[in-house]
């Protein structure tokens, strides 16, 4: 039995989403199975591949709806869980009992692991860990913006590898080990210290680079990452640097797109008005109420700029 599992690549819980679903798909249903494991990214274009469904059961978590007839399991717990209304009325018209859908979780991985409790009565204490994690890091539940930051914890050191690491290689590797280990454990293998540590001279440099580059303007912070040769950042960053701002709205290159990222200030003196999913939905992206992007292709600065100006100046009316 071949299973092969697309999720959320680089991503805390899109990592411990598919940590945990193939833990729970062994126990209660494959326990020979073998595990195929791909990372999804947002693109301006072409999420799926046709071969990406290679597997006697296919399954996407943490990632947005796709109607091929080979995906068997689907689990999503973000706004804009679905790339057309077509999908989503093909999600609804479905009824799969292994397709599931609810933007009320914080995180995927919580989700996973309270349907297979509630449904199929399979637990995990061990991993118990790993979707408390997942709950904070993806629903940002850290006290402030300085413990955000400072990444004293294994699991948020854990968040600056698999968000940084250049391969998925690794990624994978370290969702292996999440099946079975606790997180000071992966923590401390020789691979991961190995990459954490330029990982974290580039987030020191993160710090200087967006405190020299952004500006707050009625609460709305904005920075251009474009010429500055900084792939990813910590997204708290700008609230430790602009503690009294309500959102960010910045703008980057990466490997494979130009990404305008938006975000609201979890510890923000006044709570956020406005739903970035929503905005995000406009320009062709997605995400969740409190944080969101819009992906274009790469080397588009220009559009890129244009819609973060036009963000900007909707979240600071």
């Amino acid at each position: 039995m071949r299973v092969r599992i697309l999720h959320h690549d680089h991503c805390f819980d899109g990592a411990a989403a598919a940590a945990y679903f193939s833990r729970f798909l062994e126990g209660r249903f494959h326990p020979e199975a073998k595990f195929l494991f791909t990372g999804l990214a947002h693109k301006a274009s072409d999420l799926f591949d046709d071969a990406m469904f290679d597997g006697d059961e296919n399954a996407i978590v943490d990632f947005k709806y796709s109607p091929d007839p080979r995906l068997t399991w689907w689990f999503d717990h973000h706004q804009s869980a679905f790339l057309s209304l077509e999908d989503a009325e093909h999600f609804q018209r479905e009824r799969s009992d292994k397709k599931m859908y609810d933007p009320h979780f914080r995180s995927c991985t919580n989700y996973i692991a309270t349907m297979a409790r509630e449904k199929w009565g399979f637990t995990a204490p061990d991993l118990d860990e790993l979707v408390e994690w997942a709950e904070i890091i993806d629903g940002a539940q850290y006290p402030n913006a300085k413990a955000a930051v400072e990444l004293g914890a294994p699991a948020m050191r854990l968040t600056l590898v698999i968000e940084g690491a250049k391969s998925h290689q690794m990624v994978e590797r370290i969702i292996r080990w999440m099946r079975h280990r606790k997180l000071a454990e992966i923590d401390s293998e020789p691979a991961v210290q190995a990459a954490y540590g330029p990982l974290y001279e580039r987030h020191l440099r993160a710090i200087d680079v967006i405190g020299q580059e952004a500006a707050s303007h009625n609460g709305v912070i904005y920075f251009d990452l474009i010429d500055q040769d900084l792939e990813g950042y910590n997204k708290f960053i700008p609230y430790l640097l602009f503690p009294d701002s309500t959102y960010t709205v910045s703008v980057s290159m990466a490997s494979f797109r130009t990404k305008v990222s938006v975000g609201s200030n979890p510890w923000a003196p006044e709570p956020p008005r406005h739903n970035l999913a929503s905005i995000c939905e406009r320009y062709g992206g997605g995400g969740h109420p409190r944080v969101g992007a819009i992906s274009f292709e790469k080397g588009d600065a220009e559009s890129a700029r244009r819609v973060a100006a036009e963000i900007c100046e909707e979240l600071s009316r």
